[in-house]
């Protein structure tokens, strides 16, 4: 309603406030949506083209796996083969894939609890208990994570080596030795990540278990390491991914010697068996090899996939 009130001889419309915003700043508000569509577009076609670029070269090893050595050479980037040749794999696994696989799972089982359990301990005690050197001691852990393996390389040998002078069990080509240098190489990232996730668990929790009457130990491995399960499981991905598709410390200290049985580990075993072929190439062999070496990792990641990701945000979430 517009009422007309005079006042020193001038009219002054009376009328009620408009309820929207102002026409600058809906034209602000409009754009600023425009640029909004514009970069949830943009974000999306980047996200699908990475996702062609991981998932092509996987599927490009599966179906090349399936192919045969002719089509491999003549259609290298085709995706579907004139037949499924499923006796690829077994010719790969009858040429020693087998024994790299049960080397690898020996190898893993071992090294990834180990690296877990001691992983665990070390940043509970850290994230926990105050003492004298505390963070001294976690940052030379974190100190870990700077220096290149490949520096270490001759040290790392030579130590090897001259265990083995007195501790054969201990010495080159033995997979015992082997695990003792995964959990060595895997326990900075391991304390790193557990400390902060210990440090995002409430303490109330841990006292009250003490006063019951429960140890420090008994706290441990009874209240507080179950509460760290996300964590505990998105780490142990992380080594088993990690420890899986290493080669360069198996290739270090697990040389092959002639007269001795291969201890190699898959991922070189696989080079070795493209070395050994020389010029006589099998190129589907090597390809379903890769495939079968490949697959145990990607199921274990879609599997606990929803765990992985909720031990990555549990931190930020709490």
């Amino acid at each position: 309603m517009i009422t007309v009130t005079h006042t020193s001889g001038r009219t002054r419309p009376d009328t009620e406030p408009p309820s929207g915003p102002p026409a600058g700043r809906r034209a602000k508000g409009a754009g600023n949506g425009l640029g909004g569509r514009f970069f949830n577009g943009f974000s999306h076609l980047f996200l699908a083209v990475w996702a062609i670029m991981v998932v092509y070269p996987l599927l490009w090893v599966v179906m090349s796996a399936l192919k045969t050595d002719s089509e491999v050479i003549r259609e290298p980037l085709s995706l579907i083969p004139d037949a499924l040749q499923w006796d690829n794999f077994v010719r790969a696994w009858t040429a020693g894939i087998d024994s790299f696989f049960l080397n690898t799972l020996l190898v893993l089982v071992f090294s990834v609890s180990l690296t877990m359990l001691l992983g665990s301990m070390a940043a509970y005690a850290l994230a926990r208990y105050e003492f004298r050197g505390n963070r001294l001691i976690y940052w030379m852990f974190l100190s870990g994570l700077t220096l290149p393996i490949y520096l270490a390389a001759v040290p790392l040998f030579k130590g090897v080596y001259n265990t083995g002078v007195s501790l054969p069990l201990l010495g080159p080509n033995k997979h015992l030795m082997l695990i003792l240098v995964y959990v060595a190489w895997s326990l900075s990232f391991t304390i790193f990540f557990m400390h902060s996730f210990f440090r995002t668990l409430p303490d109330s929790i841990a006292e009250a278990a003490q006063v019951d009457g429960a140890s420090h130990t008994r706290t441990f491995f009874s209240v507080m390491l179950p509460m760290a399960k996300p964590g505990l499981i998105s780490i142990g991905i992380f080594n088993v991914l990690g420890q899986w598709n290493q080669w360069y410390l198996p290739t270090l200290l697990m040389q092959s010697v002639a007269g001795e049985p291969k201890h190699q580990v898959i991922a070189q075993g696989l080079i070795e068996l493209s070395v050994n072929q020389g010029y006589k190439s099998d190129w589907s062999g090597l390809f379903a090899g890769v495939t079968m070496a490949m697959l145990p990792v990607l199921i274990v990641y879609i599997v606990f996939q929803r765990q992985v990701q909720s031990g990555l945000t549990a931190g930020v979430g709490k």
